[in-house]
């Protein structure tokens, strides 16, 4: 199936939020690896260990992976957000601006989004059609 011309738009704004999606599924490997360490008589399989020496080297490796994977991601998620909000600023009409922003960089839902902007929820729905319309990706 081929994508329209308003699908394209909505994944090239959908890409923030991803990018945020992928940041808290890093922290949470990271705060999981935290808590390996912290108790690891809860990972325990009752077999016996060398030195506890491996052990923190090991959580030391697989925590710095993490970190830089955090670092690349949070970067990654700065350029998209810069990127995705030029191309909204570039747009003429502030609802269309606002609308885009609070659905697609702040992950709002169109009942929020109709309360900010002071709008029935379906209104504010219709100026994102009319905002994906007037919407150039580059």
């Amino acid at each position: 199936m081929e994508m329209t011309e308003n699908d394209k738009k909505k994944e090239f704004l959908r890409r923030y939020r991803e990018c945020e999606r992928r940041e808290q599924e890093i922290l949470e490997e990271i705060q999981r690896l935290r808590m390996d360490q912290m108790f690891p008589s809860m990972v325990n399989d009752g077999m016996p260990k060398g030195s506890q020496q491996s052990d923190l080297s090991d959580y030391v490796v697989a925590m710095e992976r993490q970190i830089g994977r955090l670092k690349r991601e949070r970067l990654k998620k700065a350029r998209t957000r810069e990127q995705i909000d030029l191309a909204i600023r570039r747009m003429e009409n502030p609802d269309e601006q606002r609308v885009l922003r609070l659905r697609y960089l702040w992950g709002l839902n169109w009942d929020d989004i109709g309360r900010k902007m002071g709008y029935d929820p379906r209104h504010a729905r219709r100026i994102h059609g009319w905002a994906l319309k007037n919407f150039k990706m580059s």
